[in-house]
């Protein structure tokens, strides 16, 4: 046991100690780990955005796959892992997004930014789709055409030789 029951002082130094810190892109950052590292966390208090740095340092932040249900409005609109009330909510009640409580916000959710950033992950993720279609390649096979025509190129060896 770390401390003896009611003594919450340590009486010995740690007994295991890492001599490198620990690296969540030590063998190459992953698509979850770079999202995460570049994600913004506004609209939280300081213990909340201390709490989810933390995560994201130690590569145990993860990302919501679906929108959650806001705790206020009862809609689908939470978009942010870890979060239970959306960002419109938060922003006119002045509540933490992820405790739910009326503290100082560090980063504020602007309303012009939310309205934005939803319309660019929209189009995000029409553009994340197939990026050729059958069509584009039927495209490409006719414009191939010119691959039959190998005696033109070798009249012209025969020219120079």
């Amino acid at each position: 046991m770390s401390s003896q029951k009611g003594n919450a002082s340590r009486s010995r130094a740690q007994k295991h100690q890492n001599a490198v810190a620990f690296k969540n892109d030590k063998y190459g950052a992953t698509v979850q780990v770079q999202k995460a590292k570049s994600k913004i966390h506004d609209g939280l208090c300081q213990r909340c955005k201390d709490v989810l740095e933390w995560k994201v340092k130690y590569n145990k932040y993860k990302s919501l796959t679906q929108p959650r249900k806001c705790v206020k409005c009862s809609e689908k609109t939470v978009k942010d892992a870890y979060h239970i009330i959306c960002k419109p909510c938060s922003l006119q009640l002045e509540l933490c997004a992820k405790c739910g409580k009326k503290e100082d916000i560090v980063i504020p959710v602007n309303s012009q930014n939310v309205d934005e950033t939803e319309q660019d992950e929209d189009g995000n993720e029409k553009k994340k789709g197939c990026g050729q279609r059958k069509e584009d390649f039927n495209d490409l096979d006719s414009s191939d055409d010119d691959f039959g025509d190998d005696d033109d190129d070798d009249d012209d060896d025969d020219d120079k030789a």
